[in-house]
């Protein structure tokens, strides 16, 4: 998603907010990172953009939803809130001409074209009142099944998963389609590892391993770890996010690799949350 795409007010913020978070990091403040990766945590279907968007705006969010959802769910906004601006597509039907010849534009399952991305509004949980929500079970400290359903995501993903005494002083090692985890480790510990290396199985095997350096690589991968633990209620260790020097200063390649991240930490969540 660019959010070239439309001046409405959230691309403004989001091109603002990362400006931000890159002078953050080039003056050797990692925090503002930090707070960014706890908010995709939070939000990990959310855009890459769009959780730039939360962190700049209402960084304690812990579940949004716009007016009319939160209404579904009986609740309501409360008088005087001010909504968080997001970015939303603006999609239409494609015409008979934008389609392939076999492909009809009248079909019902027919997809759609995004033409823009426009501002929208949504609010967070203390922002309402109303119906109590249901809670999360996620206990702090706890893998409780997190992990053997992250297991489950490696072998379904035809990625082989082995245990060995002994790495060389490594906790896990991802060799190509194959992944191997040190044995022994303490099972929150063991899903932090294994999230770093099925993270380095599918940001970094294919044509991107010949464009990044190793150091990138390693910081990339315990971004991922670092979103999916906190994301299951985990404590997690802190990490030197040197992103500013591996990208020296560059927004854009500091975007492309923070929405890389995104992709991968979503597609570990939603399999097992």
């Amino acid at each position: 998603m660019s959010i070239t795409a439309t001046n409405d007010k959230a691309a403004t913020l989001a091109a603002s907010a990362l400006t931000r978070l890159s002078e953050a990091l080039a003056s050797g403040n990692s925090d503002e990172l930090t707070r960014y990766l706890d908010v995709m945590s939070r939000f990990h279907r959310y855009s890459f953009h769009n959780c730039l968007l939360i962190l700049c705006q209402r960084p304690e969010a812990t579940q949004v939803a716009g007016f009319n959802r939160w209404k579904e769910l009986g609740r309501w906004v409360k008088k005087g809130e001010k909504g968080i601006a997001i970015l939303a597509p603006s999609m239409r039907r494609p015409r008979p001409d934008e389609l392939p010849e076999d492909e009809d534009a009248d079909r019902k399952d027919a997809p759609k074209i995004v033409t823009r991305f426009v501002t929208v509004y949504v609010f967070d949980a203390e922002q309402t009142e109303g119906e109590p929500l249901p809670t999360l079970g996620k206990t702090s400290g706890q893998v409780g099944c997190y992990l053997t359903r992250l297991r489950d995501l490696v072998r379904e993903k035809h990625i082989g998963l082995a245990y060995a005494d002994n790495l060389g002083g490594a906790l896990g090692l991802s060799h190509g389609q194959a992944i191997t985890i040190l044995r022994g480790l303490e099972p929150a510990e063991e899903l932090s590892v294994l999230a770093h290396e099925l993270a380095h199985e599918l940001l970094h095997r294919g044509p991107r391993r010949i464009e990044t350096t190793r150091q990138i690589r390693e910081v990339e991968a315990e971004a991922v770890a670092y979103v999916v633990t906190q994301a299951c209620g985990l404590e997690n260790r802190t990490a030197s996010w040197d992103y500013i020097r591996l990208y020296g200063g560059d927004e854009k390649l500091l975007a492309q690799s923070l929405t890389l991240v995104q992709h991968a930490a979503c597609d570990m969540l939603t399999y097992i949350l």
